[in-house]
């Protein structure tokens, strides 16, 4: 980084920039970053305060799916801009639109005013996340690039650990309404030192950059109803009526539609030809699978630690806690000895295993196990996380050329998010369909005899283990003798079932072992200048 002192910073190369520019610039990604993190814990925390005051029930969910689909969809779009015109523009909007999305949602009057804002407030996160992985590309090069992305790896953590914590906070303190308008002054400085500092250089291209609009229009009808048809389906509407079917049929058609533009376009949003890169697809599938376990884990370990073990909300929220400082500490580490060694294949391997084995120690839990013993496992499970965090942007960022970085990584976080939504559909519908025959088979035989069809029927929902109001209710009505067992039949149906969800979560990830044994070590390069990609496979 031995520049001249007079050279104006637009017109450095990455590895010209000065040290300073460099820090100031990770200073407001990371910034942008933890912005963005922290929004989807802190705003959970307040929606039952949100939902007493403007009320609209119905859309409790919504303010959380619609942030999702926004920024998901976004980021492939986001990803191809950014290696089109420079990351700088598309960052600083990202970020600019996050903040008016935040200040719009404090100051709704309405659920479905708020519904909408968190939709714009999506797509600032999109563009922000799309960015500020492929920036640390354009600031380091992969040899170095290692323990920055632990580090990153490690914000997602934090943010995820004191993220309720603050949202409690708020929402006890100066109100809900906080909890959004807290991002204005940290996105107001992120957005000054990315400006300030921000290397702008777009890059050098001799043609003129070409759009992909047909690609941008198809790719959104694509996603949009997929995500929305895995949302929605087995929750609020059955899997096989006629809105999730018509979801499912009008997204994969647009998806195929979407395929065959994009071998087409002079530019693709998503050039196809990547994924006959061993490493691209390889990292890409197992990032899939790795974050479909995640979710798994991260959706049920409260269910569990509330209706099974008997705890309260908040020590069910603790849980989740020694997990994330398990991964901040992995993901940290592992991002250092990248970094050292210059490898990264057989981190990826152990992170996966290490993953599937927290996984399989969760679906041999019961309705005997103790709290301490998920708290163990949740750090296991932790520890694997944190390992595959910074490995596969990294192996996927070394394999392309410096002019594809962009599409690349937001591909990666394109298919983690797909993993993610795909992941909890499909552990809520293992769930669903285990919890009925679980509960029949735990029931005594004697006791299932006397209960008629009609009041069998109540318990088969395991939300009763939560409600008091409702336990109270049956102790006063005719099953009042039977309740205890009942009661026990249906904790044991859910620890059963519950275990089922995780040893599938344990399989999907088993999957990502298998997938990172075929990733390739290519050295980590040394410099971000142009060069060819590495020979397809």
């Amino acid at each position: 980084m031995n520049a001249p002192i007079d050279a104006p910073i637009d017109e450095l190369a990455p590895d010209e920039l000065p040290r300073r520019v460099v820090i100031a610039t990770m200073g407001g990604v990371v910034s942008a970053m933890l912005m963005a993190a922290l929004d989807g814990t802190i705003v959970g925390t307040a929606m039952p305060r949100v939902i007493a005051e403007l009320h609209g029930f119905e859309h409790y969910t919504a303010v959380t799916t619609v942030y999702m689909l926004a920024a998901t969809a976004v980021v492939p779009i986001a990803g191809k801009l950014g290696d089109l015109f420079g990351r700088k523009p598309f960052l600083l909007l990202g970020v600019v639109v996050f903040v008016i999305g935040s200040a719009l949602c404090g100051a709704a009057q309405t659920m479905t005013q708020l519904v909408i804002f968190r939709g714009l407030q999506g797509v600032g996160g999109g563009f922000s996340q799309a960015m500020a992985f492929t920036t640390i590309a354009d600031l380091y090069p992969p040899a170095q690039r290692g323990r920055i992305t632990g580090v990153m790896g490690g914000v997602f953590g934090l943010a995820s650990v004191i993220g309720p914590a603050i949202g409690g906070f708020l929402t006890d303190g100066p109100g809900w309404r906080w909890c959004f308008y807290v991002n204005l002054p940290v996105g107001a400085v992120a957005a000054i030192i990315l400006w300030r500092f921000f290397p702008g250089r777009p890059p050098r291209t001799e043609a003129k950059p070409s759009i992909d609009y047909a690609g941008a229009v198809t790719m959104l009808l694509g996603v949009i109803p997929l995500l929305l048809a895995l949302s929605w389906g087995g929750r609020e509407h059955a899997w096989d009526s006629p809105l999730i079917l018509g979801l499912l049929g009008f997204g994969a058609a647009a998806a195929g539609l979407f395929l065959y533009i994009e071998t087409q376009t002079k530019e693709p949003i998503l050039p196809l030809g990547l994924f006959r890169n061993r490493i691209v697809w390889t990292s890409s599938a197992a990032a899939t699978l790795v974050s479909a376990g995640m979710f798994g884990t991260t959706i049920f370990i409260p269910l569990f630690i509330q209706a099974v073990i008997g705890t309260s909300a908040t020590k069910s929220g603790a849980v989740l806690t020694p997990m994330m400082f398990a991964m901040i500490a992995s993901s940290i580490t592992c991002g250092q000895l990248m970094t050292r060694t210059g490898k990264y294949k057989w981190f990826a391997v152990a992170g996966t295993a290490v993953t599937t084995v927290g996984l399989f120690l969760l679906s041999r839990m019961d309705a005997h196990t103790t709290y301490a013993t998920v708290f163990g496992n949740m750090i296991v499970m932790g520890l694997g996380l944190g390992l595959t965090m910074p490995v596969f942007n990294l192996a996927v960022q070394n394999a392309v050329e410096h002019r594809q970085v962009g599409v690349a990584t937001s591909s990666v976080q394109f298919m983690r998010s797909l993993g993610g939504s795909i992941g909890a559909a499909i552990f809520g519908s293992v769930l669903l369909n285990f919890f009925a025959p679980a509960l029949h088979e735990a029931l005594p035989a004697d006791l299932a005899a006397k209960l008629p069809p009609e009041a069998l029927a109540r318990f088969e929902n395991p939300q009763l283990l939560m409600n008091p109001e409702a336990t109270a209710q049956l102790a006063q009505s005719p099953l009042a003798a039977h309740l205890e067992p009942i009661l026990e039949a249906v904790k044991a149906a859910l620890a059963s079932s519950l275990a089922d969800v995780f040893g599938f979560g344990a399989l999907l990830v088993l999957l990502s072992v298998g997938l990172t044994l075929f990733l390739r070590d290519i050295p980590l390069r040394k410099t971000n200048a142009v060069r060819a990609a590495p020979p397809v496979e």
